[in-house]
């Protein structure tokens, strides 16, 4: 069975859109958050929004780290209901997006990275699918914006497991659901 691990950018007011704001705060610590994910994982799962940004910007992106081979290199499942061909290394999800990756989930043997893609986040939130929550709180409030957790969400217990503050001011929190967190 696979994991599931969802790793976002968030202000302090929980908006996750448009990440921009996150740009002044990158430094050595985040790059290596971020290396240890992608590196971390078996595929990225993925709504389309952010396939489409991804495929758009990855190709055509080099580094000595092996960062962009890796991205580019990985298997992408993309929950979408207007893409038609799967490219850039991507099988398709159709139709009811929690079933097919409750599905996907119980048939894969790896871990499956969630980034970004806050619509799909809100449909894996509400099924109780994801296994770890890794949020990056950056030291910026913004007002207004699409938030991570919108009204109305599943009422989760999560347990902090790991937390860590960079010299930027961001706040890295790892959380699990409370009854899977370990001790």
């Amino acid at each position: 069975m696979g994991t599931i691990v969802a790793v976002e950018y968030l202000t302090v007011d929980g908006v996750m859109e448009q990440p921009a704001w996150s740009a002044p705060y990158f430094n050595d610590e985040v790059e290596q958050f971020q290396f240890e994910n992608l590196f971390g994982s078996d595929a990225l799962l993925l709504g389309r929004v952010t396939y489409e940004g991804f495929k758009s910007a990855w190709p055509s992106m080099t580094d000595e780290r092996g960062f962009a081979d890796r991205m580019n290199s990985l298997p992408k499942y993309v929950a979408t209901n207007t893409l038609t061909d799967g490219e850039w290394n991507a099988t398709l999800l159709h139709g009811d997006v929690r079933a097919e990756v409750a599905d996907l989930k119980e048939k894969f043997d790896g871990t499956l990275l969630v980034n970004g893609s806050g619509q799909l986040f809100t449909a894996l939130h509400e099924a109780g699918l994801i296994d770890e929550y890794r949020f990056m709180i950056y030291p910026v409030v913004v007002g207004i914006g699409k938030r991570l957790f919108p009204e109305g969400a599943a009422d989760r217990t999560l347990q902090l497991v790991k937390s860590q503050i960079t010299d930027s001011g961001v706040a890295i929190l790892t959380y699990q659901p409370a009854n899977e967190a370990s001790a």
